[in-house]
């Protein structure tokens, strides 16, 4: 009987220690953090995401790794209000920063700071801040936007830091302009059916796509070294300020703009291989990593932990996601405002009798808009090509989709009587969030009626339509 008991015993403390083996090693060393950011990357423009031509084997890495976001959002699909609410935690009516190329309210609080109270070393490369500015806390700020690793490793190499790390890093691509040169065939390319397919139009998204997979290689290089400096003690983030720069993208509500790739991984922790349906925000991505550092934010903020979704212990997050849009300069005058609650998204055009233009359509310009000439020439003779190029410059107040039936949001539902309840529903839930943040409503700038002809601009400034095509013959 005495046997039994031992060989029990013994059987029990085996499978004991079987157990503690297969768990992650706990470390009293203060984790490191890693972000890596891209500039103007829509999500369906990755591999990750089904794109079946995009190239991004780094984002594949990661995934196999770490867990993949299937709906991480945008706070703004503008540079400076976004970034901003990636540094403060704060949506952009609260931190000030509407328009792009604006600024903070003063006294406003950045959660860098709270990274620096426990004691980490922040060191940022290129892109992470709006213009690639300095924020708080920061420890060292290099603006080198392309070929990052150059100054990272020498730096850390140079440097004795006896600290926790968190490294930013932000590669410019693939914003505008795009690179002369391309490794993709225009002819190959697979178009989104919500742009006019024509060789220019190939030609720029072939060349788009060349920057995405320059960007990926630059983040494998970034992971590399993440993975070698800090073995398995770190968090590695990887997501996107927004959509890029073409029609339905960047400057506007629709998923294709707000809708971003995100991967984290952390060793350990993350089972690898995962994906998750909770819904982020980037006004989330801070207070995440603070959590996961054993932070704490002490004041009032719009973003919160999804650190429960990391772990595994929990797979939703947020019920609902908000979006806004203000405008970018003389370029962009068309404010909205967005909700996503489940399979549904409502957004609310704040000027429907105004046109909605951007940087694109307004300057034309070699590896960014210039596609829109051949675009005005296909509209003139087929009518769904002039279908597109209205939808674009043209919107109703309110819009209404089933993100389910129509993930490209191309059919407005807000005036079926089959969804009124819904729409109600939503418009109320979104006006009382907006009066809440303290949000005017309001344009930053006079927007351009559609009661009048359409702004045309030269060299970036606003002039008469005869003058400017005056000058584009006189150029040509």
């Amino acid at each position: 009987m005495a046997s039994l008991q031992v060989g029990s015993l013994v059987s029990i403390l085996l499978i004991w220690l079987a157990f503690l083996s297969s768990q992650p090693a706990q470390s009293n060393e203060p984790l490191n953090l890693v972000v890596f950011l891209s500039d103007d990357l829509g999500r369906l423009d990755t591999s990750i995401h089904g794109s079946v031509d995009a190239r991004t084997p780094t984002m594949d890495r990661l995934a196999a790794d770490g867990m993949v976001f299937d709906n991480a959002y945008v706070a703004s699909p503008s540079c400076c209000p976004n970034r901003y609410s990636f540094l403060t935690g704060l949506m952009p009516a609260r931190h000030g920063a509407h328009p792009n190329h604006s600024v903070p309210k003063e006294n406003t609080k950045y959660l860098t700071t709270i990274l620096k109270d426990l004691r980490y070393h922040i060191a940022a490369f290129g892109k992470v801040g709006h213009g690639r500015m300095r924020f708080p806390g920061g420890d060292h700020f290099s603006s080198q936007a392309e070929g990052m690793h150059e100054k990272v490793i020498p730096y850390f190499e140079d440097n004795k830091i006896d600290r926790p790390v968190c490294l930013l890093v932000g590669d410019r691509r693939p914003h505008v302009a795009w690179g002369h040169e391309f490794t993709y065939e225009p002819d190959e390319v697979t178009l989104p059916s919500f742009l006019i397919d024509t060789p220019k139009t190939r030609e720029h998204w072939a060349r788009y796509l060349t920057d995405v997979s320059g960007m990926d290689a630059e983040m494998g290089r970034i992971y590399n070294f993440a993975k070698e400096k800090f073995g398995d003690n770190f968090i590695f983030l990887f997501t996107s300020d927004h959509g890029g720069q073409w029609p339905r993208g960047k400057w506007n509500l629709y998923d294709y703009g707000t809708r971003v790739p995100m991967i984290v991984v952390w060793p350990g922790h993350i089972e690898p291989g995962t994906r998750t349906n909770a819904m982020t925000s980037w006004v989330d991505l801070l207070p995440t990593l603070i959590d996961a550092a054993g932070g704490k934010v002490s004041w009032g903020i719009d973003g919160r932990s999804f650190k429960s979704v990391l772990l595994g212990e929990s797979k939703k997050h947020r019920e609902k996601i908000f979006t806004t849009h203000t405008g970018d300069n003389h370029m962009n005058i068309f404010p909205m405002r967005s909700l996503r609650i489940g399979k549904y998204k409502y957004i609310h055009n704040l000027c429907p009798d105004a046109y909605h233009t951007n940087h694109s359509d307004r300057l034309r310009k070699d590896g960014a808009g210039a596609y829109w000439d051949s675009w005005d020439e296909a509209a003139k003779k087929d009518s769904k090509a002039a279908e597109i190029v209205k939808r674009y410059y043209t919107r109703k107040e309110f819009e209404f989709f089933d993100l389910e039936k129509d993930p490209l949001e191309l059919n407005n539902l807000a005036g079926n009587p089959e969804y009124a309840g819904q729409v109600k529903e939503m418009r109320a839930e979104l006006a009382a969030w907006t009066k809440s943040q303290g949000d005017k409503l309001v344009p930053h700038r006079e927007p351009y009626s559609v009661s009048e002809p359409i702004p045309v601009f030269a060299n970036g400034s606003k002039t008469s339509e005869g003058e400017a095509r005056a000058k584009s013959k006189k150029k040509g």
